[in-house]
């Protein structure tokens, strides 16, 4: 079996919301559903994982522009 590629995040973005079209169809028998679930629900903590990382990258990015040894974490923009 060949390895799987690996999707971009972007690419992972739009096949949950492909799979999230198709299970809100209604028209997946409910195994098939339940697949999709998981694979998506994969997809997101991969995804998860990634925003995570990138959001430690640009706090050191930050630290490193500032020049100090402050910690200086990402604020939500809620």
């Amino acid at each position: 079996m060949a390895a799987k590629k690996k999707l971009t995040f972007e690419q992972q973005l739009e096949a949950v919301e492909s799979l999230i079209a198709q299970m809100e169809n209604g028209s997946l028998p409910l195994e098939e559903s339940m697949k999709q679930y998981e694979e998506g629900m994969a997809m997101l903590a991969s995804m998860e994982k990634e925003l995570q990382a990138a959001a430690q990258r640009l706090t050191v990015i930050r630290q490193n522009a500032a020049g100090e040894d402050e910690e200086v974490p990402l604020e939500d923009e809620e």
